[in-house]
């Protein structure tokens, strides 16, 4: 996969291959956790509820937590698995495409944090995908050791990228400082939410009050949400770019904004 310019609005992948508009692989990408994950929740809420809002403490409880969700029921562990097998692929090559735009209107010293920052990208989508394929019903260690790397590794490849977009020497278009903006928005909204699961997790388990697990499911979702949001925030960094799958060389020399 590589990028390069056309009439200096186009990314494409290579020379010949079929294209699209690249804000539509973005659109498409992040639409296939968002259905599943929206479909996977409403189908536990209606067939499974009693068990899936079920908790140790035996209080009242109306949501189910994001690993029941997707994990506990079938079809629901089915449609995530799914979804998230098939958005994979696009979002490792998105990551690379980041990764050349990073490199092309930042200065050459920030190589190494471009670098990191698309590592960070690469091992959030595949800790994803780790946890989705262990649920904690198969393996609980393992499972949270992904769930772990993937709330981590996200939340700081929010923030390393807004950090980088502030250090750019291009300047950005109305489209970009329009991204930025939503990008910093949605890096605080996770943050909050994080602070929030953390705080009512806690109470939930330490005083067993009613509706602190609700609370904190709501708080999983943000966090979710919010991750799918900041993906989607490449709709406007590559408005009027074309995505095509034919691979070429000289990726370097052919990548431009």
């Amino acid at each position: 996969m590589t990028l390069h310019p056309e009439k200096k609005t186009t990314i494409i992948m290579g020379k010949y291959g079929g294209r699209m508009l690249f804000r539509t692989v973005a659109v498409l990408t992040v639409m296939l956790p968002f259905v599943g994950f929206v479909v996977c929740v409403a189908w536990s809420l209606i067939f499974d509820f009693k068990s899936a809002t079920a908790t140790h403490c035996g209080v009242h409880n109306y949501l189910p937590s994001v690993s029941a969700a997707i994990g506990d029921y079938y079809p629901q562990r089915f449609i995530w698995r799914i979804a998230i097998a098939l958005h994979t692929i696009p979002r490792i090559q998105i990551a690379h495409v980041y990764y050349m735009y990073f490199i092309s209107i930042l200065p050459k010293w920030h190589e190494s944090t471009v670098l990191l920052n698309c590592l960070l990208n690469l091992v959030e989508v595949l800790s994803l995908f780790g946890l989705t394929f262990i649920s904690s019903t198969d393996n609980y260690t393992i499972h949270k050791l992904f769930f772990i790397t993937f709330l981590l590794t996200s939340t700081i490849y929010m923030a390393l990228s807004i950090y980088l977009l502030r250090h750019r020497i291009t300047p950005p278009s109305a489209l970009e400082v329009k991204s930025g903006r939503y990008k910093l928005r949605l890096f605080v909204t996770t943050l909050l939410a994080v602070v929030g699961a953390v705080g009512f997790f806690a109470r939930h388990n330490n005083y067993c009050e009613p509706m602190m697990y609700t609370w904190f499911a709501v708080c999983e979702y943000l966090v979710i949400l919010c991750n799918m949001a900041f993906h989607m925030t490449a709709y406007w960094d590559f408005p009027n770019r074309e995505w095509s799958l034919r691979q070429s060389s000289f990726i370097r020399q052919q990548f431009r904004i």
